[in-house]
């Protein structure tokens, strides 16, 4: 069977793209124009359910090929025009990294994974060893090359997969949220080994993200979709002087409330014009943590392994009514078997774990499930009904006698006009805050929550801060496996990070975060000392967010 060749035509070209999902075609993308030209590091933004994954997948053809609705416009990639020529004919030059990982996963073991679309292409033995070999090395994932995808975490299968895509030496690569489970480590190791073939080999990435704060300094363009199928292109700088406050990463958002000409977009300009001013601002207050009672969680010597893998070793930890405990570490660390641990899901090697003084090893994880909410790392899952409000109505049901009041929920998660869709048919970020609003509404006196930001744009995640200090503030236990910082500046109680399967620090955000190299937010690497947030900073220098 022979594979087409691409044309000598470089670049994308949008013309007048118009598309809409389902029978209706309610307008998803509207009368869309873009040129990107060979060699360009371009970056898509915009709001959950904006339709950026949408928008990437006309660029291998998925969209119209594979997806149905209503296409009008045309889509050339390369000199290939993407209604006559679909994802196969588009792969030798396409390279593409979907949100969910799993999604395009077809081998048992990570070097299987890396090599396997070379075979399909009948690429050379030798070609193909030197490939991974240097895939490998450039993403900083040689030591899982034996390892079986099953036992990788959330993140780890992201970085094989951004690996497996590169192996095919595309011309364009086309990454979606390919940084939003990964630590910042490997965020950054992804970013710069994408930054790295963009200016070595010429590279075209084109990315979507919700952290512009881990690419905005990277990106030569910025293109950001707006509700309702329309767009704002062009220079980084440019594009967020126009967009919402609420979009803005923390450089960005605190430049402009400060009035910084020009506007920063990186750590290095912020401190350029922190070198202008006359004035700093005053240090917040350290942040009072009332919580108190008697333990809603105790791990106790907890060890936890997946085969002869040691992932938590001697764990000791109490959680109390009120606190938010932030879970912190690499990818790979065990956040995410803790949480499955505390579920009963996980059964320790040794060690004593306590949910409201039982031992979940001797429960059943449907009857702790009556009581503690857990949204696991991929949503998608727990989605079966045939519209969201079906989905908090059957765990209400589930929960009777004291289930949250359904709109409530809905509104708090910004969820009303999505009340009648099927979770199926919602972007990642919208599936996430309908997982977590099927969770929230059974009201749990714990909430276990593993990188509930994943796909959430600024403004819900903020939202989503907002209804986590209500829940606080009622008395419920909250623990967040993420490595978003600003939301656990924004929330968190307590910070526990694990390391090498140890708790290697536990105690309040500003004195965890503050000073970090790596774990600490845009602001406290502005400002030092104990500012976290914008807030933070407004408020020393006498101002109102």
């Amino acid at each position: 069977m022979s594979i087409e060749i691409a044309p000598s035509i470089t670049g994308v070209s949008f013309d007048g793209v118009h598309f809409g999902y389902g029978s209706s075609g309610q307008a998803v993308l509207r009368n869309i124009d873009w040129q990107i030209d060979e060699g360009e590091f371009v970056v898509v933004a915009g709001e959950s359910g904006s339709g950026k994954s949408t928008l990437l997948r006309c660029l291998n053809g998925l969209v119209p090929h594979f997806s149905g609705g209503r296409f009008g416009g045309s889509v050339v990639v390369n000199g290939f025009d993407t209604k006559q020529h679909g994802p196969r004919a588009l792969s030798t030059s396409v390279g593409f990294v979907f949100q969910d990982p799993d999604s395009q996963r077809v081998a048992a073991i990570v070097e299987d994974e890396l090599a396997f679309g070379m075979e399909q292409l009948g690429i050379a033995r030798m070609t193909m060893r030197k490939r991974v070999e240097e895939t490998l090395d450039l993403l900083g994932i040689a030591d899982l090359r034996d390892r079986e995808m099953e036992t990788l975490s959330g993140g780890e299968r992201q970085r094989v997969a951004v690996a497996a895509a590169l192996t095919l030496q595309p011309r364009i690569l086309v990454l979606d949220e390919p940084t939003s489970q990964l630590d910042p480590w490997g965020a950054e190791d992804v970013v710069a080994a994408l930054e790295r073939l963009n200016h070595d080999l010429g590279l075209t990435v084109i990315m979507s993200e919700h952290r512009l704060e881990r690419v905005i300094g990277t990106a030569d363009r910025l293109h950001v979709l707006i509700v309702g199928g329309t767009s704002i292109d062009g220079s980084p700088r440019g594009v967020l002087m126009q967009l919402d406050e609420n979009l803005l990463p923390p450089v960005a958002r605190i430049g402009r409330a400060l009035e910084w000409s020009p506007l920063p977009l990186t750590i290095k300009e912020g401190r350029a014009a922190i070198r202008g001013m006359t004035s700093l601002p005053v240090s917040p207050s350290t942040r009072v943590d009332h919580s108190g009672g008697k333990p809603v969680v105790e791990l106790r010597g907890l060890r936890a392994s997946y085969g002869k893998r040691t992932v938590l070793k001697e764990i000791d930890l109490q959680i109390r009514p009120g606190e938010v405990i932030a879970l912190m570490g690499r990818n790979g660390s065990g956040k995410t078997t803790l949480l499955r641990s505390i579920m009963g899901f996980q059964r320790p090697v040794r060690g004593t774990v306590l949910v409201k003084g039982v031992d979940v090893t001797s429960d059943d994880p449907a009857d702790i499930g009556r009581s503690v909410g857990y949204l696991a790392q991929r949503p998608g899952a727990m989605l079966f009904n045939e519209t969201v409000s079906a989905e908090l109505a059957f765990s209400a049901r589930h929960h009777p006698g004291h289930a949250r009041d359904l709109d409530e929920i809905l509104e708090a998660l910004e969820l009303e006009e999505l009340r009648n869709r099927n979770p199926r048919d919602l972007s990642a970020g919208e599936q996430e805050r309908t997982a977590l609003a099927a969770v929230l509404i059974a009201n749990p006196s714990l909430l276990l929550l593993d990188e509930p930001t994943r796909g959430m744009d600024s403004r819900r995640k903020r939202a989503l801060a907002r209804f986590i200090m209500d829940r606080k503030r009622e008395g419920v236990a909250v623990i967040i496996a993420t490595h978003d910082v600003e939301l656990v500046a924004e929330t968190a109680t307590r910070v526990v990070i694990i390391g090498a399967g140890e708790v290697v620090a536990d105690g309040p955000p500003r004195d965890v975060l503050s000073g970090s190299l790596t774990y600490t937010t845009q602001m406290n690497k502005l400002f030092g000392l104990d500012f976290l947030t914008v807030d933070d900073v407004l408020l020393g220098f006498g101002l109102h967010s």
